[in-house]
């Protein structure tokens, strides 16, 4: 589906073809009127606003920010063990579809996620994104807090899925140990660069378990 690749572009670091493309996004969520209502303040702030300003404030909103990372499971496994794994299920997801990420960003990277859905049959989408509603619904919560337009974002996000969102506890705090021992460093020695490797497929999943009892 197309829209996925819309709502990818629009959250991915503001270059001037991103700028260009205003209309075209317009067009291409057109027919979700309720999307393209939250989605309006963005494109109007991208076309009426210079790029360096628009930089900045990506920036400010979600690399310094780590309630609002666009990390998925940076908000679900912080420290734990798990969060490595659910990459590299992931990733497996991903491979199994016949989709190889371009680029150095990590699985769970919302926009790499978004094209992933884009190129999937529309059940298979529909199904993901119904999984990992709750984790998008929390971090549209920290934007809208933060009264950030990006959080049309993932509120259309939300409304793409039958699922309703639940609640997610606290998030830990964001420590990147476990994917430099996981994937190894990147280039800079500092953000994890994944391994090429094919991991066995297990079913992903971007909901933590609750505790039997």
């Amino acid at each position: 589906m197309r829209i996925y690749q819309a709502l990818s572009a629009l959250l991915c670091y503001p270059e001037p073809d991103l700028l260009a493309a205003a209309d075209d996004i317009r067009a291409e969520v057109a027919a979700e009127p309720r999307i393209a209502r939250l989605l309006e303040p963005l494109l109007l702030s991208l076309e009426g606003e210079d790029l360096i300003t628009l930089q900045e404030r990506y920036v400010q909103t979600f690399d310094r920010n780590p309630s609002h990372s666009l990390h998925l499971f940076e908000h679900i496994h912080g420290e734990d063990r798990a969060r490595g794994q659910a990459m590299v299920d992931l990733l497996a997801e991903y491979q199994a579809q016949g989709f190889e990420p371009a680029g150095n960003e990590l699985p769970d990277y919302l926009p790499l996620f978004l094209e992933f859905l884009a190129q999937c049959q529309p059940e298979e989408a529909v199904r993901l994104l119904s999984d990992a509603v709750h984790v998008i619904a929390h971090v549209a919560g920290k934007l809208a807090d933060s009264h950030s337009h990006y959080a049309g974002v993932l509120q259309g996000l939300v409304l793409l899925s039958p699922v309703a969102p639940e609640a997610l506890t606290v998030p830990p705090v964001r420590d990147m140990d476990e994917m430099l021992e996981t994937f190894g460093p990147g280039a800079d020695g500092v953000e994890p660069l994944l391994k090429p490797t094919r991991p066995a497929i297990a079913p992903v999943n971007f909901y933590p378990q609750r505790p039997q009892g």
